[in-house]
């Protein structure tokens, strides 16, 4: 569990996770970026993060810093947790929600509950103070608390998300897709990779993402190659390399079929329409398909 403190926003910013995450927003705003969408993270909400590639930005409150505290944990973490409170305290765990969000969204965001709000000011007070630092067992016990109080709750989004995020074999599979994103590397290979047969990998695939590999991995190239357009004065070969597009003129051209305009004039577009600034939103935005 860590604290996060931004004293200024920073932009748009690539997160890559190796383990899940269950964070809160103490002060300011945290913006998730998903495809042409942007979710902003008020104070006071909860928020999912799976494993993978993610795109943020830490808003701060006026003069004072955007501050979060997350609980980073693996499948193994979470067995042990679940296992500890239905043999301890005999809880009994359903998990029957389940919508597109839950299906193929990279993120949930969840209004905390005063029970949880309480539970983060308190952890807040023991960060600030050290009263945790390196102490394993404080934290497996403020683990526990935090996941008592999200599964106790009535079937939603988070707490189905946070619930399958326990199979172990499914986050291997996620993991070493999404460390090939921006690596030459073949479907057949994947699928060795993952042990699986190519038909069972395509199947288990698009269960997992809703798309075939091939669609996928060139969406999600795109998606970073946007956030290197708007973010940094690197030429449009150098992103089109950097995001496994090699051929530049291939490059231009999936993207335009995207997003209806080429890299140069998105990159311009952004630049005199829609400042980082801007305020947030939840559909998508205007230049985007």
């Amino acid at each position: 569990m860590v604290k996060y403190v931004e004293k200024g926003s920073n932009g748009i910013e690539t997160l890559h996770l190796s383990r899940y995450a269950i964070g809160y927003v103490m002060r300011g705003r945290l913006c998730i970026y998903d495809g042409d969408k942007r979710r902003v993270v008020g104070r006071g909400e909860l928020f999912y993060l799976n494993i993978g590639r993610h795109y943020i930005e830490c808003q701060p409150d006026g003069t004072q810093p955007f501050e979060q505290i997350l609980f980073y944990y693996t499948p193994q973490n979470l067995q042990r947790v679940l296992l500890h409170l239905h043999v301890t305290y005999g809880l009994t765990i359903t998990n029957n929600h389940c919508c597109e969000q839950c299906r193929s969204g990279s993120f949930v965001v969840a209004e905390a509950s005063s029970s949880l709000q309480t539970f983060f000011q308190n952890m807040n007070s023991y960060l600030r103070e050290h009263s945790f630092h390196r102490d394993e067992t404080a934290e497996n016990i403020k683990m526990t608390e935090l996941v008592y109080l999200i599964v106790a709750q009535e079937d939603g989004c988070l707490k189905h998300r946070i619930l399958n995020s326990v199979d172990k074999e499914q986050e291997n599979f996620e993991q070493i897709i999404y460390d090939h994103i921006f690596r030459m590397v073949s479907i057949e290979d994947l699928a060795t990779k993952t042990n699986r047969s190519l038909t069972s990998f395509k199947k288990e695939f698009r269960r997992h993402f809703n798309l075939p590999p091939h669609k996928w991995y060139v969406q999600q190239r795109l998606t970073h190659s946007r956030l290197l357009l708007i973010s940094t004065t690197k030429s449009i070969s150098e992103i089109g390399n950097e995001c496994s597009f090699p051929n530049t003129s291939h490059y231009i051209k999936l993207f335009k079929r995207a997003y209806r305009m080429t890299p140069a004039a998105y990159r311009q577009h952004h630049l005199t329409q829609i400042p980082l600034s801007a305020p947030p939103i939840e559909e998508p935005m205007a230049y985007a398909e």
